[in-house]
């Protein structure tokens, strides 16, 4: 049959009958908000590159917290902003740092949300790379016993689930193990195990001030060329115990989502990372795109890519703008 038995805009032709077949659904559910979290009191410091995102410290984190469970988002993923850094980021695996205090005031207040911490040196290292620095070597072996350190601190504060995010080889099997042997086997790991070498986190290196002193981190993160690699690393993860798999970023990796979710019987995360938001909030300020209905593309997109989760910096908004369009945009 051709036209003009074949007539797909039938299905299209009101609200109601585009609700009714709708092949994705994203609601807040599916979001986690990323926070910056720092020591002192008082603190909420906007970052630059990224409007309306700013750095808090713990009592300014809980008003933020409660308007996030409040919209129906399910869970945070903490990031922290040290006040000293070294060669080790020792400060990492400080309980008196702001994450781990962050992790134990949430986790207080707000016992249903879902506290997710990352697990890296990058902004505790005074040369700003993932791990311990030998000459121009970023070694993995001897990295693996502080991502261990600072999964255990973080454990210990009560945080819901570990996000290493450094891609040291094996870095999930030394968490696993470390958690297992301290009485928190019990708890997920979520593994950024797609993590490629990516322009899009520039802003990001400036929310957490971890940009590389020297070179980049093109030795540990994945290449962008590739895509079956993403395959080996997933399998591997999982192998070592991972619970759950990240693939960052996720718009220039949609290829790479759906892939990841086609042989992974995990759920699947991806992150809308710092660069995607800063691009489409400098398009949208310049009036060169309608802000929410470009986000909720986007975010749209990512879910129908195969993400069951996306960790993204427009969560509170997207949140209030899916309830105003009833869960997906709607076209010009």
């Amino acid at each position: 049959m051709g036209f003009p038995e074949e007539r797909p805009r039938r299905l299209r032709g009101s609200a109601a009958l585009r609700r009714l077949v709708r092949e994705t659904e994203l609601s807040a559910a599916d979001l986690i908000c990323p926070l910056f979290v720092v020591n002192g009191r008082g603190v909420k410091k906007p970052i630059g590159s990224m409007p309306g995102i700013n750095h808090l410290s713990v009592d300014n984190l809980l008003p933020e917290a409660a308007e996030l469970q409040a919209r129906g988002i399910p869970a945070v993923m903490l990031f922290g902003m040290p006040d000293r850094k070294d060669r080790q980021g020792s400060a990492a695996w400080d309980p008196a740092e702001a994450v781990p205090r962050a992790a134990a005031v949430l986790k207080q207040r707000f016992p249903e949300l879902v506290v997710i911490t990352d697990v890296c040196l990058c902004a505790y290292t005074d040369h700003g790379h993932c791990g311990i620095v030998e000459g121009d070597r970023i070694l993995n072996d001897p990295t693996l016993e502080l991502l261990a350190r600072t999964a255990l601190c973080h454990a210990a504060a009560g945080a819901d689930m570990l996000a290493p995010s450094d891609m040291m080889d094996g870095r999930v099997a030394a968490l696993r193990r470390a958690l297992d042997g301290e009485g928190y086997g019990h708890l997920p790991i979520l593994s950024y195990a797609v993590k490629y070498a990516s322009a899009f986190y520039g802003p990001f290196r400036e929310a957490a001030a971890s940009a590389p002193a020297f070179g980049d981190r093109a030795s540990y993160q994945m290449d962008p060329a590739n895509g079956r690699e993403a395959l080996r690393e997933i399998a591997l993860d999982l192998q070592e115990g991972a619970d759950m798999l990240m693939v960052k970023p996720a718009l220039p990796y949609l290829d790479i989502v759906r892939r990841v979710r086609e042989v992974a019987a995990c759920p699947v995360a991806a992150y809308n990372v710092s660069g995607e938001y800063a691009m489409l909030k400098a398009a949208a300020e310049r009036g060169w795109l309608d802000e929410r209905q470009a986000v909720l593309e986007v975010l749209l997109s990512i879910k129908r890519a195969g993400a069951d989760l996306i960790i993204t910096y427009h969560a509170k908004e997207a949140a209030r703008w899916l309830v105003e369009a009833g869960g997906a945009p709607s076209g010009r």
